[in-house]
């Protein structure tokens, strides 16, 4: 009988969650390299780069891939033949091991966890409660899966019931395009099949759990080797998705998705229960196994596995642009899929600033800014640590401001808008009336953009922690004009002109 000591349990996850924050898992950035040389899209081409890129500084930095660190989860397979030498439960020396690892000194990680969901929305302050699921199985040690899901791509999750006569990949391939740019691809996509409405959910999260390996499965099937159904289903999904051209941060290109799993669970006869979920450009996993001799021992892997990419900012292709000076005739004259280095000082603000601002201008209140002739960039930061002006501080999803927009654009004086994926019709038509636009950066390369931030000082809603207003000063930060002041949005006229160029499907009407 294996018996296994609370310390050593805490710490290994501790230890797991750190990993994840700065080490991609190897097989999904070497994939997404092999996408790198075979990328056509210029815009999705400077994408990857960015991402490869800030992968290999996080790696080296042991600092945050993406500035939301995610929601913990944790996947436990426990032995019968296991012991406990714990006066905790399971669930408080995971929440233990997360709380150890999201306050680390070193490299402190963004709490993103909120108590009372439907209510006050209280942060937890340490990222607990983790998501855990627990599965007893035969023999003497633990396996342990650590997974950080940030909310971007889990916002994106689909779930379906259909008629068992229905078809799923014709189902998944409208789903698809629903799911806009926010989950940050090139990514990998989960699918569950079968069971219950639940079981086909986590049947698709664990799926994403399982290494990049689509290469493997072409090969086998080029050798004429039987094929599973689930196995000709992801060959299927992989060259079908992939010819959506939606393409990397869903600006059109050849890679949407690096692989594609499933996982199927026997299922009641008149159901046909399918989920999808996306793993994001930030995948983050980890695996090991417990078997009572001490905490786990993560393999560092090794920076020359990497791929030999690095972006640079460009001065050449790229248009800089001082937001100190910044008027809006310039904003009004930017044009679609224009790349600019932003320099001066822009402001921040997301979900519940903007809520905020909406309140004190019904109340007829004065705001704690000035957004006059202002940028806003959409984002929650990671604390400092050292020298750094900020920590990772990577776009979040825009279209979660949208319903702001013509409020902020209208009423405030703000003139631009900094985020990632794409504007719904309502923000767009809101551009288009006021001659602004608005701008992406790439999802998945937060410490990157950090290196841009030269100073960051908080100037209102203090009480907001990492979603109070603060004020950058910025060097060379890489944007792309993703709606201009007419209105035209690169989320809609990449894919589908990447689509035409692949040409291997019809369209698929959402």
């Amino acid at each position: 009988m294996t018996t296994i000591r609370q310390e050593d349990f805490v710490q290994s996850i501790a230890d797991a969650f750190q990993f994840i924050s700065y080490y991609h898992p190897l097989d999904y950035i070497q994939a997404l390299g092999e996408a790198y040389e075979c990328e056509e899209s210029p815009a999705a081409r400077d994408a990857i780069a960015q991402i490869l890129t800030n992968s290999r500084m996080s790696a080296e930095g042991h600092r945050p891939i993406c500035q939301d660190t995610g929601i913990a989860l944790v996947f436990l397979k426990v032995g019968m033949n296991v012991r406990w030498d714990a006066a905790l439960s399971v669930q408080e020396m995971v929440n233990e091991g997360v709380r150890r690892a999201y306050g680390n000194v070193d490299n402190p990680l963004r709490a993103s966890v909120l108590a009372d969901p439907a209510g006050a929305r209280r942060n937890t302050k340490d990222n607990t409660p983790a998501v855990v699921h627990f599965e007893i199985v035969a023999g003497d040690s633990v396996e342990v899966i650590c997974a950080a899901k940030g909310g971007g791509s889990e916002a994106k999750a689909k779930f379906a019931m259909l008629n068992p006569s229905d078809d799923v990949v014709e189902w998944i391939l409208k789903a698809v395009p629903t799911m806009g740019a926010g989950w940050c691809p090139p990514g990998i996509l989960g699918v569950g099949i079968g069971g219950t409405p639940e079981k086909a959910m986590l049947l698709a999260k664990e799926a994403i759990m399982a290494p990049v390996d689509i290469h493997a499965l072409k090969a086998k099937a080029a050798r004429g080797d039987k094929l599973l159904r689930t196995e000709e289903l992801r060959l299927e999904l992989y060259e079908k998705v992939n010819a959506l051209g939606i393409g990397a941060q869903g600006l059109g290109g050849l890679t949407t998705v690096l692989d594609v799993k499933i996982l199927d669970y026997p299922t009641h006869a008149a159901n046909l229960p399918v989920a999808l979920i996306p793993n994001c450009a930030a995948t983050r996993h980890v695996h090991f196994h417990l078997d009572g001799s001490g905490p786990a021992k993560l393999a560092t892997p090794r920076l020359e596995d990497w791929p030999k990419v690095t972006w640079q900012p460009n001065t050449q292709t790229s248009t800089r642009v001082d937001l100190d000076t910044l008027t809006k005739a310039q904003v009004a004259a930017w044009k679609p899929g224009q790349t600019l280095l932003l320099n001066g000082k822009m402001l921040t603000g997301r979900d519940a600033a903007h809520k905020r601002i909406a309140d004190m201008l019904g109340r007829g209140e004065k705001l704690p800014v000035d957004f006059t002739n202002r940028v806003i960039y959409y984002v929650g930061p990671v604390d400092p640590v050292r020298d750094e002006a900020v920590g990772p501080a990577g776009p979040t999803t825009a279209t979660r401001m949208d319903k702001f927009t013509r409020m902020m654009l209208e009423q405030t004086g703000l003139i631009s808008m900094i985020g990632k994926s794409e504007r719904g019709p309502a923000a767009i038509a809101a551009i288009k009336d006021n001659k602004s636009a608005y701008l992406m950066a790439v999802g998945g390369a937060a410490y990157l953009v950090s290196k841009a931030i030269k100073s960051a000082k908080v100037v209102g809603f203090a009480d907001l922690g990492m979603e109070a207003i603060y004020e950058f000063e910025v060097k060379d930060m890489p944007v792309t004009v993703a709606v201009d002041s007419s209105g035209v949005s690169v989320h809609t006229t990449g894919p589908q002109e990447w689509q035409a160029k692949i040409g291997k499907i019809p369209v698929v009407a959402a």
